[in-house]
C-alpha cells in the first residue's frame, strides 16, 4: 500500500472536514493532514512552499463551493502555479454537486485527476492514495 506524507484537504465545511479527517485517519496511510478553508489559503500556502517538497502535498482533495476563493478558482491560480512546482500534486474534486455540468468541467482540467461526490468513503480514500 502506498503511503501519503501530506494529505491536503481543503473545504469549509466542518463537519464534512471533520468525519474525512477521522475517515482519512482510518486508513492508517497518511502522515500528516493539512485543513484549509478556502482556496486562497490553499493556494498562498501552495506558492508559499513551491520550493519545499516536503511541506507540499501528494494529494489535495478539493471542495468547489467555499468563500473568499471556490474550487474553480483555486484550480486556475493553481494551474499558473503547478510548472513551478517541481513535485506531482494529484487533486480531487470531493463535491456536493452532482451536475454533470461540473463532472464535465472538471474533467477538462488537465490538473484534476478524479471527481468524487460527498461524502467520501474510507474505501474510496484508500482507493484514492493507492492510485497515486
Amino acid at each position: 500500500m502506498n503511503r501519503v506524507k501530506n494529505f491536503t484537504l481543503v473545504d469549509d465545511d466542518d463537519v464534512f472536514v471533520f468525519l474525512t479527517t477521522k475517515a482519512i485517519e482510518k486508513t492508517n496511510l497518511v502522515d500528516l493532514i493539512k485543513v484549509f478553508g478556502n482556496g486562497l489559503e490553499a493556494i498562498e500556502f501552495l506558492w508559499e512552499n513551491k520550493d519545499n517538497m516536503s511541506a507540499l502535498p501528494e494529494i489535495i482533495l478539493l471542495d468547489l463551493s467555499m468563500p473568499i476563493m471556490d474550487g474553480w478558482q483555486f484550480l486556475e491560480e493553481f494551474t499558473k502555479l503547478n510548472p513551478k512546482i517541481g513535485k506531482k500534486i494529484t487533486i480531487v474534486i470531493c463535491s456536493s454537486s452532482i451536475s454533470p455540468d461540473d463532472v464535465m468541467r472538471a474533467k477538462s482540467i488537465s490538473e484534476v485527476s478524479d471527481y468524487v461526490i460527498k461524502p467520501v468513503t474510507k474505501d474510496k480514500l484508500i482507493d484514492l492514495i493507492n492510485g497515486l
